[in-house]
């Protein structure tokens, strides 16, 4: 029996495949990648141009670029793809972001309705036993922004003081 001997830590197989040379495969044992196109700044500086008057090009549009550039016709398709992708990608981040804000104003504005909603059951629970005592007209205070009236009691003076001077009611937001 031979010994064998490694350097590293991993073991490598070598195999002999029919139709592959060695020097095309991959440690994982697959083709090599293409490799990927660099372009020089003129080169995307015109690209960019050219995306910015249209996001498609008809074929003789991409044929024309593609001499100008010194590249392939299907290399421009393909860089117009990838910028077609990048532009959809981006408006869809704003968008989320822009959603997100809103949620966080709609919500803010819910906390301050449901609180607003409180305050008044708190003020229906402290009035007359029977429920159909109408306060003075002193115990009414008006929202000087939507004129919206919420009613005090004299019961709650602590609650009176606070409506009397508050800020406008969440209401006025919408």
């Amino acid at each position: 029996m031979e010994n064998f001997h490694s350097v590293s830590s991993c073991l490598e197989l070598t195999m002999a495949i029919p139709g592959f040379s060695s020097s095309s495969l991959l440690f994982s044992g697959g083709p090599a990648p293409r490799k990927k196109l660099r372009l020089t700044k003129e080169q995307s500086r015109l690209l960019e141009e050219s995306f910015r008057q249209n996001h498609t090009l008809n074929p003789r549009e991409k044929e024309t670029l593609a001499e100008m550039l010194r590249l392939k016709p299907r290399q421009v398709e393909v860089w117009f793809q990838n910028r077609r992708a990048r532009s959809k990608l981006k408006q869809t981040e704003m968008e989320c972001e822009y959603l997100k804000r809103w949620f966080g104003s709609l919500s803010e504005q819910n906390r301050k309705l449901q609180k607003e909603v409180e305050e008044l059951r708190a003020i229906k629970v402290g009035s007359h036993p029977n429920g159909h005592h109408s306060p003075p007209p002193s115990a009414l205070t008006m929202c000087p922004r939507c004129e919206r009236v919420t009613a005090t009691t004299t019961a709650s003076t602590k609650m009176s003081s606070h409506l009397r001077h508050r800020q406008p009611s969440a209401a006025c937001y919408n």
